[in-house]
């Protein structure tokens, strides 16, 4: 494969040089921002032997070349020359500007997505509680039923902390100030005054108290407005006494203007958001899960899909349930993996029913990016029959009053979700996801599809071609890939990022780090390591390559908090130390450690299978290759 020319390549459809803002790399792919998007030729480039895919998310578009993108990358910095252009670093231009959409979703996502995992928990433990309560296991009334419940009700109650954490992360501000501001809000004592019905005022002015518990919007403004008066107080406290004197007046002047104006005025923002979904499903309560089961697509692709994160996570903190996200998205995925499947079961092509086969079952279960980028985005028609069932399939979840009582991504994994008070919602969830299976089956399989043509099948095969002349020539003997990294091994199919979740860039595993250190996971060679030293290429003595990307997006940190202890081409042997990195600082900066462990030939290879999920030390098997 001839990385010079595809870069030539490249560089002519994204619309010359003169179109090219920013050009940046990472591991595995080339990122670029425009003078002007629709320059773009972006199913043109996507059809480039060598590319692997192309994604617009974040801000950026994303050309996915692999492993060899720095070849790319260095003949399309030759073609345009440095000058204002990244060199891999991802610093953006600080005249960058965006919309006010982008800046709201992109404060939504960084905020939310901390605490995910609490109102997850909480949410299935709520929706266990109602099963025992059907079944007659359990009693509202007895002491079990307080104590569980009580434990589910927790992460809702306390959300104001909760979304204060994630807020600061996007705030660039002290997590522990805007989750003590959280607690202002939360204080017992409020509650206290609001019980006796007498008016508070401060200095004068009154106070308009409010319960906060499970509240969204106030905490946020309150956290954003306190990043600004913690830099003034940075600016203004004397250095001798500023370790006390800055965290006062953070605290001094944010906490009554939380109180007195920012609480108010979220909680307003707050009432009227949930008055207009209330008003809407009055109404026409098909509207939203109609518009969510057709459209949902479409804010996966375009970033969008946490605008309506908010109302549903008042919905459920307030009443125990949602009917703004959950409805939708059950028919959304459940369509999207029944067009997938009608593909694996009409298609001739073999590798095209291997990976719709495999990404369709994976959208049953709720995870539908590998089926969306994979095979229905590609093929269109089945994007649409997707959208056609899933639309339906809204129409009776709307009618039928189908809500969700707990946060978790909507599939056949998920149908306890469904299950709550209303002993019909189960049979309505179940319904519904009949209806969207059945339509968006059978529009596939009426509508069809192009099956992938000789330039597509060329394109596969290039891929397949992409390793120097010596690697081509190894014999891939295999073995076994020992883990990195200690912590927490998960399914590659659950990392935050499509390309590796979806795997693009191959198999693998992916592991949450609780020590600060990676090591060789085998006997070889570093055949790649970034300047930004968050990703690692190894060769291995066993033939298996292997990519080492230590968190997500962690290239824009341009080395920060990362310290090298290998060079590209040196030797090494397993338990090697290869880099050091410091999670919280990077966790602090907003940057998820994750980091996905990735057989990037696996297609030299019969079988590579990781070990199941759970706690993994270093030196411990984590991936079995053999041929």
């Amino acid at each position: 494969m001839d990385y010079k020319q595809l870069g030539r390549d490249v560089l002519e459809l994204v619309g010359g040089k003169e179109n090219v803002a920013m050009l940046t790399h990472c591991a595995t792919r080339l990122r670029f921002e425009f003078r002007d998007p629709s320059k773009v030729k972006a199913s043109q480039i996507e059809q480039l032997p060598g590319v692997i895919s192309v994604v617009d998310k974040g801000g950026q578009f994303q050309v996915i070349v692999g492993n060899e993108v720095q070849q790319t990358f260095r003949e399309i910095q030759k073609q345009i020359g440095t000058g204002a252009l990244g060199k891999g670093s991802g610093h953006r231009p600080s005249n960058e500007k965006k919309g006010w959409i982008s800046r709201f979703i992109s404060v939504i996502s960084t905020t939310f997505t901390p605490m995910i995992p609490a109102i997850i928990g909480a949410g299935m433990i709520k929706a266990i509680l109602a099963v025992l309560v059907l079944t007659g296991a359990l009693t509202e009334q007895s002491q079990t039923f307080f104590v569980l419940n009580t434990i589910a009700d927790a992460a809702f109650f306390f959300m104001p902390v909760l979304l204060a954490y994630g807020a600061s992360i996007k705030f660039e501000t002290s997590p522990i100030m805007s989750m003590t501001l959280a607690g202002v809000l939360l204080h017992p004592n409020w509650a206290t005054v609001l019980a006796s019905e007498e008016a508070l005022h401060f200095i004068g002015v009154p106070v308009r108290l409010t319960d906060y518990a499970g509240s969204v919007l106030p905490i946020i403004i309150t956290v954003w407005i306190m990043s600004y008066i913690e830099r003034f107080a940075e600016r203004v406290s004397p250095s001798m006494i500023k370790f006390f004197m800055k965290p006062m007046l953070i605290l001094l002047v944010t906490a009554p203007l939380a109180l007195v104006v920012i609480g108010p005025i979220g909680t307003y923002l707050n009432d009227l958001v949930a008055l207009g979904a209330e008003s809407i499903n009055t109404h026409a309560s098909w509207l939203i899960p109609m518009l969510m089961g057709m459209l949902q697509p479409f804010l996966i692709i375009t970033g969008t899909a946490w605008a309506m994160t908010p109302i549903a996570t008042d919905q459920l903190s307030r009443n125990g349930e949602e009917m703004i996200n959950g409805p939708g998205m059950l028919a959304s995925n459940i369509a999207q993996g029944a067009a997938t499947l009608a593909v694996a079961a009409k298609t001739k092509n073999k590798q095209l029913k291997q990976l719709a086969g495999s990404a369709g079952f994976t959208a049953l279960i709720g995870i539908t990016e590998p089926s969306l980028y994979g095979v229905t985005l590609k093929l269109k028609k089945p994007l649409i029959a997707a959208m056609i069932g899933g639309g339906c399939a809204g129409i009776y979840a709307g009618l039928s009053g189908l809500v969700r009582y707990a946060f978790v991504s909507p599939g056949l994994a998920a149908v306890p979700a469904f299950i709550g008070s209303n002993p019909m919602n189960i049979v309505h969830a179940l319904i519904t996801i009949l209806i969207a299976f059945a339509v968006a089956f059978a529009v596939t399989w009426i509508l069809g599809f192009e099956e992938p043509t000789d330039k597509e099948a060329n394109k596969q095969e290039n891929r397949k071609q992409t390793k120097s002349e010596s690697q081509q020539e190894a014999v891939s003997i295999g073995g076994t890939v020992a883990s990195p990294l200690s912590g927490q091994l998960q399914p590659l199919s659950e990392v935050n990022d499509d390309v590796f979740s979806s795997g693009l860039l191959g198999k693998g595993v992916a592991v949450i780090p609780d020590r600060d250190e990676a090591r060789a996971p085998f006997s070889g060679e570093v055949v790649t390591f970034l300047d930004s030293k968050h990703a690692i290429g190894l060769k291995g003595d066993n033939g298996i390559e292997l990519l080492i990307h230590i968190g997500i997006d962690t290239v824009q940190l341009q080395g920060e908090y990362f310290e090298a202890h290998v060079k590209q081409g040196d030797r090494i042997e397993q338990g090697d130390l290869l880099v050091t990195f410091d999670k919280k600082a990077i966790v602090d900066k907003g940057y998820e450690v994750v980091t996905p462990i990735i057989v990037t030939n696996h297609d030299q290879f019969a079988t590579v299978k990781p070990v199941e999920a759970g706690p993994i030390e270093h030196g411990q098997p984590i991936i079995t290759v053999s041929n």
